[in-house]
């Protein structure tokens, strides 16, 4: 069966993180979305979603196909009936679609002609920003489980000091000494060729994903994902890293997500509390204002590509865009448009040509060309986004 994954209506709502990639790309728990699909399918998937992603990631259409909602995590039973769909079916939860069986000879849907499978049992659902770290402590527990079922761990090294080994999973090439993993409160996952500096302090859940490193002295709350290719230091709690980025110095990052290829400086902090210790609003692109997240902690959403230098701070609740280059001293606003230049003193628009000269280097250091798709994309954002920055 060739199987598609569409934004859905959650597409808005989940910028600025989907400005560079569909909703499938989203990394929760262990793994994106899309790799979760596909292990539960074992099969490969294609996307539909904004035309000016599709040269990245292009929708492959067959005679017959199975559309899902990417904003829905599969589990075993969702899994299943996604799979056994059969023509004139779809899966609904609630009154919300998950997943459809369509033909190529369809002109368009008509729902009204569907026998619909209702899915009564509980899934993970990614619709706003913040869903992505408030929920990875459930969607890092399945994703272990799903990783590990009927595999063996390497070997924990003598010299690590541990508890609850039974919860962690260390795969081939993972290097870490004179450590401490605590999984009695969640699982560890090591992935292949990490490294775990001596003396770091990780407290489960956590996975740390191919390629990526931690740093001398670290200390790691969960439920927290780092990427692959990412590096941490300082103290990390309950945060979400997709991959290729760094905050790899002391400072704090906590109820957080960061996309890819970002970099924080040195001694840099996000405050994740307010001081009156009310409820968090964020910045939404959907509606152009801030929005009740119903969470007493939530600190920074970045965008990919963006950038802060050393010291700098951000308050509760801070939304940065894609490609912005933060510096200097005090807060800077709590809505950073994408391709933004400055600090709390003021922004200048970060032109393209000078973004994708960083952006090339950052990349070439993880050896990933900067390519002609990846710039068209950025372009679009930049075009798009202008109604947010100040010309």
């Amino acid at each position: 069966m060739n199987y598609i994954l569409y934004d859905g209506s959650v597409r808005n709502a989940l910028l600025p993180f989907t400005f560079t990639r569909p909703v499938a790309d989203i990394r929760v728990g262990i793994l994106t979305i899309r790799e979760k699909w596909e292990k539960y399918l074992g099969s490969t998937t294609t996307t539909l979603t904004e035309e000016y992603l599709s040269a990245k990631f292009p929708m492959v259409e067959m005679e017959e196909n199975v559309m899902i909602n990417a904003a829905f995590l599969p589990n075993p039973i969702l899994a299943e009936m996604v799979a056994n769909l059969e023509p004139g079916q779809a899966v609904s939860r609630q009154g919300e679609i998950i997943a459809f069986y369509s033909q190529d000879t369809q002109e368009e849907i008509d729902f009204d002609q569907y026998e619909f499978l209702e899915f009564g049992d509980e899934c993970i659902t990614i619709e706003h920003t913040w869903d992505i770290f408030a929920k990875n402590d459930a969607a890092l527990r399945e994703d272990f489980d799903l990783l590990t079922r009927d595999r063996k761990s390497m070997p924990i090294p003598k010299s690590v000091n541990v508890i609850a080994p039974e919860n962690i999973f260390i795969e081939e090439g993972a290097k870490l000494e004179f450590v401490t993993l605590n999984a009695s409160s969640g699982p560890i996952y090591i992935g292949r060729e990490t490294e775990i500096m001596e003396g770091s302090l990780i407290r489960g859940p956590f996975a740390l994903c191919e390629g990526a490193q931690v740093k001398l002295g670290t200390k790691v709350y969960g439920a927290t994902t780092v990427g692959p290719q990412c590096r941490i230091g300082g103290e990390v709690s309950n945060s979400v890293l997709f991959g290729y980025s760094n905050k790899g110095h002391d400072g704090f990052l906590g109820n957080s997500v960061l996309g890819e290829w970002c970099n924080i400086g040195a001694d840099s902090n996000n405050s994740n509390l307010k001081n009156n210790y009310e409820g968090v609003k964020l910045w939404s692109y959907e509606t152009g204002g801030f929005e009740k997240t119903g969470l007493q902690f939530c600190g920074l959403m970045m965008g990919d590509h963006s950038k802060c230098g050393i010291n700098t701070m951000f308050n509760t609740g801070t939304v940065v865009g894609v490609s912005a280059n933060i510096f200097g001293s005090g807060f800077p606003r709590n809505f950073v448009p994408s391709f933004s230049w400055g600090g709390a003193s003021g922004f200048t628009t970060y032109i393209t040509k000078k973004a994708f000269e960083t952006a090339r280097i950052a990349m070439s250091r993880r050896h990933v060309e900067f390519d002609e798709k990846e710039a068209a994309i950025l372009e679009h954002v930049f075009e798009e986004t202008k109604k947010w920055r100040k010309e």
